[in-house]
């Protein structure tokens, strides 16, 4: 998507102690000030986090809370996790192990939607969009940091609507059923096509397109990509289980000192 990253992943190459946390707060903090408001850190190669890089999730953490924004760990092993647990770090922020990704069933056709909204997306006026977006998932059993995630899936299939398709064709759908909220977004641009366990591009005009999916991957439990069943165009269709029964979203807790 053009203009600031909106969406980053940092890996961390091994343990984050404290001989790797300056390299990791100065590339967190370099995404942060240019404006980046996601950032995922992953985890696959650290075996042990010190004080260290305990002081640095932290501190990291309520800097991007202060912003608006969420820092999240991927791919932690078991060993992190629990020592994650026991500094009850997982109370305040999103923490993935290797495995933790639903598995989302198709819909059984029979199943009719609770509601359904569509609305078209003026190309000049994206942050609209997004709002609309927000305004139409906050109603579901869904927490305040899950809300921001679909919202900035939406925010990237849009953007990859209007930069690479037709800027004055592009759709939002937004349905909710019993289980899940579905976001489709309907281009009119020359096609493209990817299930959810297909590896997007790495290389060539589909490489930016590629990249922006396996964001939406991260904040999505599911993204497909097919053909208009009607017309030219494309879909690109984000879904979100739902974790919990309806009611009130309980407040963030308060990120300790």
């Amino acid at each position: 998507m053009a203009g600031a990253v909106n969406i980053a992943i940092v890996s961390v190459a091994g343990d984050l102690d404290v001989s790797t946390v300056p390299g990791v707060r100065a590339r967190i903090d370099r995404l942060v000030d240019a404006g980046c408001r996601r950032i995922f850190v992953n985890m696959e190669n650290v075996t042990h986090v010190d004080s260290a890089g305990m002081g640095l999730i932290l501190t990291e953490l309520r800097r991007m809370r202060r912003v608006g924004g969420l820092l999240s760990l991927l791919n932690v092993s078991s060993q992190v996790y629990r020592a994650l647990r026991r500094m009850r770090m997982l109370d305040y922020m999103p923490v993935a192990r290797p495995g933790d990704r639903h598995d989302v069933a198709e819909l059984d056709p029979s199943v009719l939607p609770m509601w359904r909204t569509t609305f078209r997306v003026d190309a000049l006026a994206l942050g609209e969009a997004r709002e609309r977006v927000v305004e139409l998932i906050s109603s579901l059993p869904f927490s305040s940091d899950e809300v921001f995630d679909m919202t900035l899936a939406a925010g990237e299939a849009l953007g990859n609507a209007v930069d690479h398709t037709c800027g004055g064709g592009v759709l939002v759908t937004v349905a909710a059923y019993p289980d899940r909220v579905v976001v489709d977004v309907a281009d009119c641009g020359e096609g493209f096509s990817l299930s959810q366990g297909e590896t997007p591009p790495e290389t060539g005009p589909g490489a930016e397109r590629g990249r922006g999916i396996r964001l939406m991957r991260l904040l999505a439990d599911s993204v497909t990509i097919e053909g208009k069943s009607t017309g030219e165009g494309t879909v690109v269709r984000l879904v979100k289980l739902f974790d919990s029964a309806p009611g009130a979203d309980p407040p963030a807790p308060s990120i300790p000192a």
